[in-house]
């Protein structure tokens, strides 16, 4: 019988992939590296460990144990698969062993996340009461830890609340649960909050820029609180690679942390393969499509008995590629069992979710196409290969993607699947230049104005400042600043005077009728979905949601919406009662949305003259200087997207067989922006006034792909927190104009913060590019196939104002 690793080999060198493999890339093995059980150790953690096999522990995960015994707080750093739910597990286990009244909080930022953790404890520390002779006699089982653990979070029954907060001894939740469901009701949680010892933070780089921030908040929230009853808590975080991880945790917590990460972990062997599809088209550069080469890719492995991961980056191309998958599977058994290949994506029920994620794990379904949902750590079994279809935006999450695979040790294997997109392109033409890429940097600002405001009206909700954590405290004694700091006056002052907050007997009181905490998102996705709901033969069962702006795109009047392999077709959307009916069908295409965006100027709030000191001036909203590089403008700006018209594209084919229209309101964004603009007695202007309009626009194009680049870096924030727009001829202001806007409803600041440092900006655009080794242009700087030359002399003369 062949063995996988010849089948392996058997897939790479045959005729149908070998061509068009650009580069391959083995990750050498290594081995484990262990340490006995930590001195101290509970007995009871020690015999529940070597009850699932565990006799020794790897050490990075010792070197967690030592730090926390010694009262640090803890960031680990290691690969995927690397145990490191074990590094927090134990000093948790521990702690809640030797004192019975001690609790843990338990934070991931998804609810799959949570309940696989919680699956996971519930094996470790087994039921109290696993057997109905012990049921009966309230004793504890023999073989069990005694310890509760509890799921908080929105799909918690209230009828299981009160037990969670009154006996749970560990409670898993989100950051949105602690937001709006547990720190404002503290009261209820006083048992919890008092004999608080640890709290984990899971995914910890999944908290940057504008979430991340809002995170950061809500963590000086809760350690706030948990000090108010007397519990001074350690953290534990843990993190995927990237370029920060411990300025990214110190932001986070507002404390120091020791960095782990030393991997003791053993590694399988890892073979990377960069694909470049075939070319249909060499004039036009059209080759084959990346779903229908990721999809080959799944089959060669599926049929040769390696269980795969396919990453297809959408909702519509994951259910695609799914049914792709299965269609071609339909008659192809092994060891009497039909090989079963699911999707898994946003928008399934969390039933469906967990019953794939079981499967996967238990063998009964060997393959998975899944969108960025299963790129965090869920337990789902090992996979031997996953293949990536297309760049997924980031290398983070490539990386996070390519470690699904190979998690239980052997040889594994990551197929990238290049799409025709530039930087897809610019990677197979320089793959040294991919391999030599570091991951990206994390960034957050728990400072920046608007949030710190949003998060300092819900903390005093919860208790009243006083002076003394403010730092404003008398005598000889130094204050007891608290976790919001110093800054927290001034926030605090002009909420005083919004008759927000009272200030009375060196306390800020909360003074208003609302309840803030509900009024406020951590994130910018909306929080109401639409429900769908299959009305096939009167059975009106609801069998997904989807997020509104989303259902707008993908699930207007006709189109198909596939669910798990089965086909739908739209009978009626119904936003404002958010309900979406659909009736199974067999069609032979599928749709896709085309959506439209554009930006109108609602205010012109502040001018300003750019590369000349930055000085805003509201009462000069026209001001022109001839020494000026550009103009700016901050205002308030509308953006809306709507998708008017829609594709159907024919199954295996792609062929457009079709268009229909769609008639739905726009979904629209007030938010604030900076606009550059660039008018004839501008230096920026006269560069481009001697270029033809594709030239402007190239020329634009590559400036904006660096502000997107660069303008994180100042505003500590993550490239997705930033719209960008480019107009050869703005339809507001007549002249071309770069507009940089804050992606969050009502803005959350960062356009209005970069509008004064656009002098700093224009010199670090100018020096990355300039810096840069390329001859015409890459994604480390203009953009692949940008127009370098073009760019360089505009920044230039940018500069030459700065």
């Amino acid at each position: 019988m062949i063995n996988q690793q010849e089948s392996l080999e058997s897939i790479l060198k045959s005729p149908e992939f070998a061509p068009h493999i650009a580069f391959e890339r083995v990750l050498e093995a290594a081995d484990g590296r262990y340490a006995p059980f930590p001195k101290g150790l509970d007995d009871r953690i020690a015999a529940a460990l070597k009850r699932r096999g565990i006799e020794q522990i790897y050490t990075h995960q010792a070197e967690v144990w030592e730090q926390c015994q010694a009262g640090k707080n803890v960031v680990v750093v290691t690969p995927t698969a690397s145990g490191k739910t074990l590094c927090y597990n134990l000093p948790c286990l521990q702690a809640l062993l030797r004192d019975e009244k001690a609790r843990c909080l338990y934070l991931f930022p998804t609810k799959a996340l949570s309940q696989d953790q919680q699956s996971e404890l519930n094996e470790l520390v087994k039921p109290i009461h696993s057997t109905l002779e012990f049921c009966q006699g309230k004793t504890p089982h023999p073989e069990g830890l005694s310890i509760k653990v509890s799921t908080y979070d929105g799909d918690t029954p209230e009828s299981l609340r009160v037990a969670a907060r009154d006996t749970g001894r560990i409670i898993i939740s989100n950051p949105d649960m602690l937001h709006a469901g547990i720190l404002p009701n503290h009261p209820k949680w006083i048992k919890f909050f008092s004999s608080l010892k640890y709290i984990v933070i899971d995914e910890a780089h999944a908290y940057r820029g504008v979430l991340g921030s809002h995170v950061a908040d809500v963590i000086r929230r809760l350690r706030r609180i948990a000090a108010f009853y007397g519990a001074k808590p350690q953290f534990i975080l843990c993190s995927a690679t990237i370029a920060n991880p411990q300025e990214l945790s110190e932001a986070l917590i507002g404390q120091e942390v020791v960095l782990v990460d030393n991997n003791g972990a053993p590694r399988g062997e890892k073979r990377i393969i960069l694909y470049n599809p075939p070319l249909l088209d060499a004039v036009q550069g059209i080759r084959r499509s990346v779903v229908t080469e990721s999809r080959r890719w799944m089959l060669a492995f599926l049929k040769a008995g390696i269980k795969t991961i396919l990453f297809a980056h959408s909702r519509v191309k994951t259910e695609v590629a799914a049914a792709y998958v299965n269609e071609d599977l339909a008659n192809l058994y092994t060891d009497n069992s039909r090989i079963k290949v699911e999707a898994y994506r946003g928008g399934l029920l969390p039933n469906e979710r967990r019953e794939i994620e079981r499967g996967l794990r238990e063998g009964s379904i060997q393959g998975v196409v899944s969108t960025n949902a299963l790129e965090l750590g869920i337990d789902i079994g090992g996979l031997d290969a996953s293949v990536v279809a297309g760049f997924p935006g980031s290398f983070n999450s490539f990386w996070q993607q390519s470690g699904r695979a190979g998690r239980r040790g052997g040889t594994s294997v990551s197929v990238f699947v290049a799409s025709a997109s530039p930087l897809d392109q610019f990677i197979m033409n320089d793959p040294e230049w991919f391999f030599r890429k570091s991951a990206e940097e994390a960034r957050l600002d728990p400072d920046n104005p608007y949030i710190l405001t949003d998060h300092i009206k819900c903390a005093a909700f919860e208790l009243p400042f006083t002076n003394e954590e403010l730092g404003v405290g008398k005598g000889e004694t130094p204050p007891l600043i608290g976790p919001f700091g110093k800054g927290a006056q001034d926030v605090l002052e002009y909420l005083e005077e919004e008759g927000i907050v009272r200030h009375t007997g060196a306390r800020w009181h909360w003074a208003d009728r609302s309840f803030p905490a509900e009024g406020i998102s951590l994130r910018s996705a909306t929080a109401d979905n639409v429900v769908i709901i299959d009305v096939t033969k009167g059975r009106n069962a609801v069998i997904g949601e989807m997020d509104r702006p989303s259902a707008k795109e993908l699930i207007f009047v006709n189109a198909v919406y596939i669910h798990r392999g089965r086909q739908y077709l739209v009978e009626s959307l119904d936003i404002a009662n958010r309900k979406c009916l659909v009736r199974e069908a067999e069609v032979n295409y599928y749709t896709d949305g085309l959506v439209k965006t554009d930006i109108k100027v609602l205010s012109e709030d502040e001018s300003f003259i750019c590369g000349n000191s930055n000085t805003v001036d509201a009462a000069q909203p026209s001001a022109v200087s001839e020494t000026a590089a550009a103009n700016g403008v901050v205002g308030d700006v509308l953006v809306r997207s709507q998708v008017a018209k829609f594709k159907k594209i024919r199954f295996h084919t792609q062929e457009n067989i079709g268009y229909g229209d769609i008639d739905l309101p726009e979904e629209e964004m007030q938010t604030c922006a900076l606009a550059l603009l660039f008018g004839p007695d501008t230096a920026g202007g006269k560069v481009l006034a001697a270029m033809d309009e594709e030239e402007t626009g190239s020329v634009l194009s590559g400036a904006g792909t660096l502000i997107k680049l660069i303008a994180p870096i100042f505003l500590l924030c993550d490239p997705r927190d930033l719209g960008l727009a480019e107009r050869v001829r703005d339809p507001h202001f007549g002249i071309p104009a770069l507009y940089i806007y804050d992606k969050y409803p009502g803005g959350t600041g960062l356009s209005e913060a970069l509008a004064r440092r656009t002098a700093e900006l224009f010199r670090s655009i100018l020096a990355a590019v300039e810096r840069c080794p390329c001859k015409s242009g890459c994604p480390s700087c203009v953009g692949p196939g940008g127009n370098k030359a073009g760019t360089v002399k505009f920044l230039q003369a940018l500069k030459g104002q700065c």
